[in-house]
């Protein structure tokens, strides 16, 4: 009995209208974000005028019914929600189903035009960075071979106060 009365005595209570303001924003983008700061006045979005706690706690108790998945970094909550959150969320808020998160919708951009010119071929073929596609062996490979442009350095900057390993120090290693 003691700890079911530990447990009332310490639920956290939400005002109804953070919590539907919590919620639409939530359905709306289908993720929501928020640094680990119980303290903070108010969440960082503008369009979501409630304590940054409010909305920590409301998702957690999302997260805990399997309604979002969170992830934690660098200090700060990512959610994403889950097609049982769209459901939960959609009677709770009395939305119909063709109404849906921003996250399932279908993008409307086109792709990218390819740039005019050429047959429409990627220079370089298949051989990587070298050339014009292994054509006898000639370029074609990582790294090309002689005369392909590339200015290979492994010894210093030419002799001229270089040293071992190219780094421009002196010495050879860690101990030298």
């Amino acid at each position: 009995m003691m700890a079911a009365r530990w447990q009332a005595e310490f639920r956290m209570l939400v005002p109804k209208k953070d919590r539907l303001t919590v919620y639409k924003y939530l359905f709306k983008e289908g993720v929501m974000v928020a640094k680990k700061d119980c303290n903070k006045p108010q969440h960082d979005d503008p369009e979501l005028p409630v304590k940054n706690l409010y909305v920590i706690k409301l998702l957690t108790s999302l997260k805990s019914r399997g309604f979002v998945t969170e992830s934690f970094s660098w200090q700060w909550y990512y959610w994403y929600l889950t097609n049982e959150g769209i459901e939960y969320l959609r009677e709770y808020l009395n939305l119909p189903s063709e109404i849906v998160p921003g996250t399932l919708k279908q993008s409307l951009r086109r792709p990218a035009a390819r740039p005019e010119g050429g047959d429409g071929e990627r220079r370089g073929g298949k051989g990587g960075w070298g050339g014009d596609g292994g054509e006898g062996g000639k370029g074609g490979g990582w790294g090309g071979g002689k005369g392909d442009g590339y200015r290979r350095n492994f010894g210093g900057d030419g002799g001229k106060g270089g040293g071992k390993g190219g780094f421009g120090g002196k010495g050879g290693g860690f101990g030298n």
